[in-house]
């Protein structure tokens, strides 16, 4: 049984709908991202769960305790749920310590509570300190130790690393994600950042115009994503005229396997460009030419122009396989693939 279920989830203001029956399961002790655009239903979402809203139909249940269904609303401190909200939200006129502290018997504040949480989250010398003395990653660290104090059944995160500059974004989620693993704390975090969602959570459940329109794990949504418009959203991709016959996609990089079902009129197949295999030279494989190559170091995403096509090929290799443009080179391909209908592939 999951740990926190949500079920047929109906919220909106005035007469605009925002969550349009959404299903979601987070199993205990995961980290479940729910990923989408601005304006999707993301924050509301977390807000019903936390109980800062009240659902207008549906049910919400944390570990076999209904929180907000027909008949029955607990009130948001009655909970066991944990939230950090974007900016942290500190008390500025209390130290860290006492913001930490702030609602914990004081038999807990006496017993070292909030000095091994501070420990735990790496600010344990700043206790002393004011909020606004902190970096934003300390306050981050500091709003998080707030959070887990009361060992919450379920713990809430709205974009908590949004604010924070890309160096210290990256190395504070990879911080406070080996902590919740080790902690076994079940979680939610909201993101529309898809390399966040996609490299921290253990499943990833795409949230579109207030409804969750796949729910996966990070490999399955990004290799067999459920539309076009998912496979745009999470990363470039590949559209490639195709024949559809005997189970297997015949096209100009080779004949691919097929993942899943046929769409209906599929004409089309969607490759990432690391399913694309480039050799300079002559050999096997489509004929092309490098038009332009951008290289990041790690790696380089090469824009090649299939010979007698207008439709550029994206593929992306190793650092040290990145080519000048002009330079001649051959395209096979790597299944399974996606069969799609012909379409554009959008945000």
């Amino acid at each position: 049984m999951s740990e926190l279920q949500i079920r047929g989830v109906w919220k909106g203001y005035g007469r605009q709908p925002v969550l349009r029956g959404v299903d979601l399961d987070v199993q205990a002790g995961s980290l479940t991202a729910v990923l989408g655009l601005s304006g999707c239903g993301k924050t509301t979402l977390l807000r019903v769960i936390a109980g800062f809203e009240h659902a207008e139909r549906g049910t919400v249940t944390l570990a076999g305790r209904e929180l907000d269904g027909p008949g029955a609303f607990v009130a948001p401190e009655r909970r066991d749920v944990g939230y950090v909200p974007q900016e942290g939200a500190l008390f500025p006129h209390l130290s860290v310590a006492a913001n930490v502290g702030f609602g914990l018997t004081r038999a807990e504040r006496r017993g070292g509570e909030v000095d091994r949480l501070l420990e735990m989250v790496g600010v344990g010398h700043l206790s002393e300190r004011l909020p606004h003395q902190l970096s934003g990653g300390e306050q981050q660290r500091v709003a998080l130790a707030r959070a887990l104090a009361r060992r919450p059944a379920a713990l809430l995160l709205d974009e908590p690393f949004s604010s924070l500059d890309d160096a210290l974004r990256g190395r504070l989620r990879e911080e406070v994600h080996a902590l919740l693993r080790e902690q076994g704390v079940t979680t939610v975090l909201v993101t529309h950042d898809r390399e966040e969602a996609l490299s921290l959570a253990d499943s990833v459940a795409v949230l579109r115009s207030g409804v969750i329109i796949q729910h996966a794990s990070p490999t399955e949504l990004y290799e067999h994503p459920a539309d076009r418009d998912l496979a745009g959203f999470l990363g470039e991709v590949n559209l490639v005229p195709a024949q559809i016959r005997d189970g297997s996609a015949h096209t100009g990089l080779g004949v691919l396997e097929l993942h899943g079902g046929v769409a209906g009129d599929a004409s089309m197949v969607m490759l990432r460009p690391e399913q694309l295999v480039v050799s300079a030279g002559e050999g096997e494989g489509l004929a092309g030419t490098v038009a332009e190559c951008r290289y990041y170091g790690h790696d380089a995403l090469l824009q090649i122009r299939p010979e007698g096509s207008g439709q550029l090929l994206l593929a992306r290799v190793h650092g040290e396989q990145a080519l000048p443009s002009g330079t001649p080179v051959r395209v096979r391909a790597r299944g399974p693939v996606a069969a799609v209908e012909d379409a554009e592939v959008g945000a």
